[in-house]
């Protein structure tokens, strides 16, 4: 019996110790609540940091992306932050402001033991999803489609009709190989183009891989093309049959379709890598010649018919442009649209050529009997050619027509980047009575555009750049007088021989891979000599410049040149000299001095990190490129960053210093360079970065200069992650004043005083300001085009309208904000008639707080708008909100062309029904809007959209009030890999 009894006294005490333990943990849970809320709040901090660093990695290199495994770790993260998002609302309700004398301490409510012990697990399971959170880029797969600038082509155009086809025979699944016939001119590239962005392509093929073969004049290089466009990596493979393998290997149970455009001659497929079309693949070729397309087997031939003499005459018509009335000259017009043969490439050039002449009839006459003569004189020569000749001389003066015949230097349908050329043209004295640079400059804009006007060159979609068509490019090399010499782009290894060298007076041989130049090849003639983008080339020869007396522009940027030859001294003529991006160039000679006549020198992005004391004393020069670094210089003296220098450079007129967050903090040499830049009587155009407000505010005051109407700025304060100018980047339009405010606090008065001289302005990590309008006043709120705001996370609107009397930002045509946590709406108040009435572009990205994008009335303000891209604001329930926009009229944004919608938790409408016209609407892209179940179409609206770029699954879950408007809709969908 005693044993029994002690037995069961035994297990009593142990119960009674385990009960007593179990009261004491939940007493310490209890106790620990408030300990283990900190700790949970700080592990999903840094499991939140982690993930949004992970996705900012991602996003900036837009070649790679994340791992599979590493997508699934950020969808565990994200669902973590929703758990850990009702732990914290639970805490929040329940326990933050409670007394906690309320609850016995030795017996604590159940409840509070519970949510104390879910933290406790939550927090070692954010720890684990810590450790666990690794970067992983890999290669991003290859587009399936890169869309083209294509020309719209008119409805049962022929060109139109020829597309049609085209898609009936990529539908067929007996056809292999299709054939594109025509002339010189009739559109084949253009069609070409719209069957390459066709969506139903897009939904038919894996992969578009578009080629013009034109640029390519061996297999080896249509290999390359064709590798870049996989994304395939064969640096190490010099076989092309090797190479060949590994192409058909890739595209081996793929469908894919393959474009080639301009084929001048047979092409050998199989040797290419195209082994077999299979798998429903196809091929389409474009050739003048039907032996090309019976050389090749196509199974099918589409050719293009001229236009008809109705669709020729619209078409130069619409050309011409609406300021020419055509009556009582009709006749005439006539008769000149038929010396174009029906050719849209030749309507086209020579439309615009004709605008100068208006209402003339004599000018009207003038013209017909020169293209009549013309069209005699062609009929055993390229038809095109000869017209274009026409183009060429309606030109008029000399000087216009050398302008012209420059851009031929640079490849076919490269872009060319309008300062460098005005710049050239300048130094070859082509535009003259032109000494400033800003009036050359000006003249030069003038020429351009007459050049542009008359289709001889072409605005590239690429901002300050414009292109040559390689047809017009052939004319220019045909019809000029002078010797050339032009092998650009051509992948040439070795120099041409020096016999070609000879009497040339300008050379290209831009873009290739020479390793080597002639020693010293006799150009006693030469003006002009492009060896830019030559990257194997490290050493000029040291004789290479003495037989170059002439040489007036000389481009060597982007090569791997180590020093310039001391022959460089014999160039006394030398107008402009380009050594930028020469990376590894770390010095400039000491005979650089005797370039008296040298005006542009350019060395931004080379070794030579300071001001070099070697061109002190060039009182020729105007304009200066440069930059300065601290990065591995150790201890640096005045002598090293070459003081006095700029101060010596009396006439010039223009300067740009590029610099780095290391050197801008050596506040007392950077206050130096700022001081004698102020000493410069001449210039009118600056680019500069001060380390603080107080270095702005005393340069504004010591260079009155900058207030000029005609004088150009770019002026950055303060510490700064980039030299570049954002806004810049994504720009269409001329900014000649700007200013970039950098990690700053508060409103200084000097930042007030630039502004109000401004064309943009971009504000970063700026502390003290809940408002963009703090920065200026009203009467000053009116002269910015150009707005980037960027991690200003006290900024919470950009206007209050109740705070003002009149309209404000008149002038404003962009507008991008990104990263502002606190901006809660764009205008807050009153929106005065006429504010915003030039938005053209909006662009809103990780807004947190931000739930409304148009205020009420604002949006039928925003008759300009095109453009509106809203991504990552995760309060954004509706795009046009109901409530801030009642009776809102059907033809609001009556120009917005694109709309773009990315990663908008919960959005659910775009407008609450499909009352808006959307009459200009082009584009649409959304994705990750998974709450957005609706689209605001019928089938009467959006009537020109043309491009509906969205994931599949997303698409397929919408809704629509009738079937017929998913159908319409479904042939302009691109669908998302």
């Amino acid at each position: 019996m005693g044993d029994i009894l002690g037995g069961v006294l035994a297990e009593v005490y142990k119960d009674g110790r385990r009960v007593v333990g179990l009261i004491n943990d939940q007493f310490d849970y209890a106790r620990d609540l408030e300990d283990n809320h900190k700790r949970l709040k700080e592990a999903a901090a840094k499991v939140s940091a982690r993930r949004n660093d992970i996705e900012n990695v991602a996003k900036r290199d837009k070649t790679k992306q994340l791992t599979e495994e590493c997508k699934c770790w950020i969808d565990r993260v994200k669902e973590a932050e929703k758990e850990v998002k009702i732990l914290e609302t639970d805490y929040e309700k329940k326990y933050k402001n409670k007394d906690r004398n309320c609850c016995d301490p030795v017996f604590p409510a159940q409840e509070r033991v519970e949510l104390s012990q879910q933290m406790t697990k939550k927090c070692t399971e954010l720890q684990k999803l810590f450790s666990e959170g690794n970067l992983t880029l890999v290669e991003k797969p290859p587009e399936r489609v890169i869309l083209r600038n294509a020309p719209k082509i008119k409805d049962n155009s022929s060109p139109h009709l020829a597309v049609k086809e085209i898609l009936g025979h990529l539908r067929n699944l007996n056809v292999r190989k299709v054939g594109l016939l025509g002339t010189v001119g009739v559109g084949k590239t253009a069609i070409m183009q719209n069957v390459n962005n066709n969506a139903d392509v897009a939904g038919m093929f894996d992969i578009v891989i578009w080629l013009d073969v034109s640029k390519y004049l061996s297999i080896e290089k249509l290999q390359r093309a064709i590798t870049q466009r996989l994304k395939l990596n064969v640096e190490d493979i010099t076989d092309p049959d090797e190479i060949a393998e590994r192409i058909h290997k890739e595209l081996e149970g793929q469908r894919y379709l393959l474009l080639l455009d301009e084929v001048c001659e047979v092409l050998d497929l199989h040797k290419i890598g195209i082994k077999s079309i299979e798998n429903r693949s196809k091929v389409v070729l474009a050739t003048r010649s039907y032996s090309i397309c019976y050389e090749m087997d196509t199974d099918r031939e589409v050719e293009v018919q001229r236009l008809s003499k109705k669709d020729a005459f619209d078409m130069f018509k619409e050309k011409l442009g609406e300021t020419v009335n055509l009556s009582g000259i009709k006749p005439t017009v006539e008769k000149v649209v038929d010396e174009c043969s029906s050719l849209p490439f030749l309507i086209e050039k020579i439309a615009l050529a004709c605008r100068s002449y208006e209402q003339n009839y004599y000018l009207w006459k003038a013209g017909l009997s020169t293209l009549q003569s013309l069209n005699t004189e062609v009929k055993e020569r390229d038809e095109v050619i000869g017209f274009l000749e026409f183009c060429y001389n309606q030109l008029g003066d000399e000087e216009k027509k050398f302008c012209f015949l420059y851009g031929a230097l640079y490849p076919g349908d490269c872009e060319i980047y309008i300062d460098h050329l005005l710049e050239c043209w300048k130094a070859e004295n082509f535009i003259r009575d032109a000494n400033e640079f800003r009036v050359a400059r000006q003249e030069g804009w003038k020429i351009l555009n007459d050049l542009i006007l008359s289709s001889l060159l072409e605005r590239s979609e690429k901002v300050n750049h414009v292109m040559m068509n390689k047809v017009v490019r052939r004319m220019a090399n045909k019809v000029s007088k002078e010797k050339i010499l032009v092998k650009a782009g051509e992948q040439l290894q070795e120099a041409p021989k020096e016999a070609e060298w000879q009497q040339a007076v300008r050379i290209s041989l831009m873009d290739n891979k020479l390793c080597t130049l002639p020693k010293k090849p006799c150009c006693c003639s030469l003006s002009t000599l492009f060896l830019q983008r030559n990257l194997p080339l490290k050493v000029i020869p040291e004789s290479f410049f003495e037989l170059m007396q002439e040489l007036r522009v000389l481009d060597l940027h982007d090569t791997r040149i180590t020093s310039l030859p001391s022959s460089i001294s014999s160039l006394t003529r030398l107008k402009a000299l380009y050594l930028n991006s020469c990376k590894c160039l770390r010095k400039l000679p000491t005979e650089i001095k005797k370039l008296e006549c040298l005006e542009i020198l350019d060395i931004r992005g080379t070794e030579i990190n300071f001001i070099p004391i070697e061109i002190r004393g060039l009182t020729g020069l105007k304009c200066l490129r440069l930059s300065l670094s601290d990065v591995g210089r150790g201890q640096s003296s005045d002598a090293e960053f070459g003081k006095d220098v700029l101060s010596t450079l009396s006439s010039l007129e223009e300067l740009r210093i590029i610099v780095d967050n290391d050197f801008l903090q050596l506040g007392t040499v950077m206050k130096a360079i700022i001081l004698e830049v102020a000493s410069l009587k001449h210039l009118t155009s600056l680019s500069i970065c001060f380390p603080g407000v107080d270095d702005l505010a005393e340069f504004i005051s010591e260079f009155p200069q900058w207030k000029n109407d005609d004088f150009e700025f770019q002026f950055s304060v303060g510490s700064h992650d980039h030299t570049r100018y954002k806004i810049f980047d994504n720009s269409k339009y001329q900014m000649r004043g700007c200013l970039k405010f950098a990690n700053g606090e508060g409103v200084p008065n000097a930042i007030p005083t630039v502004l109000a001289r401004s064309d943009a302005f971009e504000l970063t990590g700026h502390k003290g300001a809940s408002k963009l309008s703090d920065f200026f006043g009203v009467d000053n709120i009116d002269k910015m085009h150009g707005c980037w705001i960027e991690g200003c996370h006290e900024i919470e609107t950009l206007v209050d309208g109740n705070s003002i009397t009149n309209s404000a930002l008149t002038g404003l045509e962009e507008m991008h904000i990104n990263s502002a946590d606190k901006l809660t709406s764009i205008w807050e108040g009153v929106f005065h008639t006429g504010s915003l009435a030039q938005l053209k572009t909006l662009t809103l990205c990780k807004c947190s707080s931000l739930r409304k994008i148009f205020s009420n009335g604002m949006i039928a303000q925003l008759s300009g708008l095109q453009n509106l891209k809203v991504e990552e604001c995760s309060e954004i329930e509706e795009i046009i909100m109901e409530s801030e926009n009642r009776r809102l009229e059907p033809d609001v944004l009556p120009n917005l062309k694109t709309l773009v919608l990315l990663n908008l938790r919960k959005v659910r409408s775009i407008w609450i029904n499909d009352s808006i016209k959307w009459s200009s609407l082009e584009k649409i892209k959304i994705s990750m809007c998974e709450l957005l179940t609706k689209l605001p179409f019928n089938n009467e609206n959006a009537i020109n959209l043309d491009c509906i770029e969205v994931e599949q699954s997303w698409w397929d879950a919408l809704a629509w009030q009738e079937p017929a408007i998913k159908t319409r809709l479904q042939s302009k969908c691109l669908f998302k890999c």
